[in-house]
């Protein structure tokens, strides 16, 4: 097999790639939506939503931001074929767990949202894991440098 087709880049990686940058800007409009509800927007929602978003810690907020845009912009380098994917994706695991972390143990957000709440978050975390994996498989393929 030639050096050439050994790194070539096979058609799976270019769909994960693109379905990753969708995945991570609707992280994006989620967070923004968030920080910037209006007051009509945030009183139409239930009481005990609007109590957990009034009562999240800005540290809560920040690991939030830094886990979509972190994972937008690895999916964006990803894509582009840079390096920097990878420690962009470790980035906005590390603030989905810390973010998570808040959710699960400091608000009662299972009591919220039941244990369908959870179902997201385990996607979130477990996305996050496969896109740290994809980035160093294809840094170790010579898919991207």
């Amino acid at each position: 097999m030639s050096e050439e087709n050994k790194n070539k880049i096979p058609v799976w990686f270019w769909i994960v790639g693109w379905g990753a940058l969708l995945w991570n800007l609707m992280g994006v409009f989620a967070y923004i939506m968030q920080v910037t509800m209006s007051p009509e927007m945030m009183a139409s929602m239930p009481e005990a939503q609007q109590e957990i978003i009034a009562n999240t810690p800005a540290w809560a907020t920040g690991a939030f931001a830094l886990a979509v845009f972190g994972g937008a912009f690895g999916s964006l380098f990803l894509l582009l074929k840079k390096k920097l994917a990878h420690p962009l994706f470790i980035l906005s695991c590390v603030a989905v767990l810390v973010q998570r972390y808040h959710s699960l143990f400091m608000s009662n957000s299972i009591e919220v949202y039941g244990p369908g709440g959870a179902v997201m978050p385990i996607m979130v975390v477990l996305f996050g894991i496969g896109l740290i994996w994809l980035s160093r498989r294809a840094i170790d393929q010579n898919w991207i440098s």
